[in-house]
Parts: C-alpha cells; structure tokens; sequence
C-alpha cells in the first residue's frame, strides 16, 4: 500500500473511532439531562400541587392519592401519567390534571390544571416549557401574573366560544407579540376541562379507592 493509501485508512479510522467517541458522549449526555430534567419536572409538580389548592380545601396527602390517566387526545398526554384527587372527610373536591399543550411556540407547554367538583378552575400553572424570553414566557409565575387568571374560571364562564384569546374573538389576553403561546395554553386548559366533565365520575371514584387504599395502611 502506497503512502497516500496509508494515510487515507489511518484518517479513515481515526475518523470512526471519533464519530464512536462522538456518539457515545452525545448518548450519555442525554441520558444524564434526560434524568436531571425529569426530575426538575416532578419537583416543578410537587410544589405547584399546593400552590393549585390550597391547604383548607382538603385533608388527604395528594401525592398519595393518585389516580391513573390513560393517553389522551384532550389532555395530550401521549403516555400514561396520573392525576392527585383532593377529598375533605372522604369527599371529592377536587382534582388536578397533567395536560400538555402541543403547540407551544416552540414545542410542548406541560401544565398541572386544577379543577373543583363544581367544574371550576382553582388553578393553573406550567411546570415545564421552551418559551421565548420576553415574549411567551410571560405563562410562568416568575415572568407574570397572567396564569393566575384562569382561577374560576370553568367551561360557561366564560361560555365555551370565548374560550379563546383575544385576537381570536375570546376572552383572554394575549401577550405583546407573542400569540401562539397563551392560544396553546388557552386551548389546554378548554380541553382538560371537557375531559374532567366527561370523566369526573370515574375519576373520584377511582380517587375513593386509592385514599381507602392509604388510610387502610
């Protein structure tokens, strides 16, 4: 084999052991951030748990009441996930639902809604999104108060044709050059409602059972 020959099979090799090298690091880098950032998602849900219903409005341990929620087109939810029930003296109250808004600006806007057994809304908030900074953003606490706004909200108030933002004929505001994002989370939060009036039954009952479960340990 000639020098140039040489030469192209050591590059050549030394080009896969890199592109190996490559691969291998890219694969365990996403494995460790995979982890990291799921874990940061479920310590966003834990704390946002309380800050959805309040302390007076029920007296069981919602991360031990779970109940489970199959795939779902009006939560968007593409994996099975679990919602918390909230009971007083063995009463349903409440519930809070994982829903995922799939057409954020730029990507998936995952939100924790909250909604009372009258139907109404206690409370929203996003625990995990790619929002642009400055712009749509402005759906977490730390940037504004605008998911706040939600709270008492329910499918016939307003009527369930206003459920949109502003620009688009609603009754919600959207934010100064950014459109896209509170339309993705407005029509999250219309749709997990329609799911809890379809499944609000099933879903306390299951609720029952699993506080039954806890408070028989």
């Amino acid at each position: 084999m000639n020098v140039i020959g040489i030469a192209i099979t050591r590059n050549s090799l030394l080009l896969g052991v890199f592109a190996t090298l490559t691969v291998g690091v890219i694969a365990v880098t996403y494995a460790l951030t995979k982890d990291r950032i799921a874990d940061q998602i479920r310590q966003a849900e834990a704390k946002a748990l309380y800050e959805i219903l309040p302390e007076e409005s029920h007296d069981n341990d919602l991360l031990k009441t779970t109940v489970t929620i199959t795939p779902n087109e009006d939560l968007g939810n593409e994996k099975p996930t679990h919602g918390y029930v909230a009971f007083q003296k063995q009463q349903p109250t409440a519930i809070i639902l994982p829903a995922t808004a799939p057409d954020g600006y730029n990507g998936r806007i995952l939100l924790l809604v909250g909604i009372y057994a009258d139907g109404s809304l206690s409370g929203v908030r996003v625990i995990s999104h790619k929002e642009t900074p400055g712009l749509g953003d402005a759906i977490d606490t730390k940037v504004s108060d605008w998911i706040l706004g939600f709270a008492g909200k329910s499918l016939t108030n307003p009527d369930q044709d206003r459920w949109a933002v502003k620009k688009d004929g609603g009754d919600f505001d959207q934010f100064t050059g950014a459109t896209i994002t509170p339309r993705a989370v407005v029509g999250s939060i219309k749709r997990t409602l329609s799911y809890f009036n379809k499944h609000q039954d099933t879903l306390f009952q299951q609720g029952l059972q699993q506080l039954r479960t806890h408070d028989g340990e």
